[in-house]
């Protein structure tokens, strides 16, 4: 082979590339007049606007239907997805906070239901302090300490 049909081959190899980018631009370029004159075509866009419309008004009939029937629409349910989804991370929060007080709780030197029962403890000496309090009151005074009344002068 000849240099000069070395350089043909190589033409002809590189030919396809080139031929294949201007069919796909022809291609390109006649959908998109195709497009635009079928978007400007009057029929064409009625014919649109009133199969737009009538999805329109088929999905309200569905939503009256699902109404009617009880029953909860997708958009209803993703909702409710959705709120189900915020209370189980707000409940995982929760738990984790009475985790931290319970490992805080369990961590204190002196447990909480000892502090308790040394309270109540007190609290009952309290009262026998003043169950006796109210005793001695309801025994007569002596002599020596009544009080004397004073009336008004007038």
């Amino acid at each position: 082979m000849s240099e000069s049909d070395d350089a043909g081959v190589r033409e002809d190899e590189a030919q396809p590339d080139g031929l294949r980018e201007r069919v796909t631009a022809r291609g390109e370029e006649a959908l998109g007049r195709l497009a635009q004159d079928l978007l400007e075509n009057p029929w064409i866009n009625s014919a649109l606007t009133t199969a737009l419309e009538a999805r329109g008004k088929a999905a309200q009939a569905q939503e009256v239907a699902l109404d009617f029937l009880n029953l909860p629409s997708a958009a209803q349910i993703e909702r409710l997805t959705r709120r189900v989804r915020s209370v189980s991370q707000r409940l995982e929060a929760i738990e984790d906070a009475l985790a931290r007080l319970e490992d805080a709780l369990e961590s204190t030197p002196v447990p909480i239901t000892t502090r308790l029962d040394a309270i109540e403890a007190q609290l009952a000496d309290a009262r026998r302090l003043l169950s006796g309090l109210g005793d001695s009151q309801s025994q007569p005074v002596p002599l020596g300490q009544e009080r004397l009344r004073v009336e008004p002068a007038g």
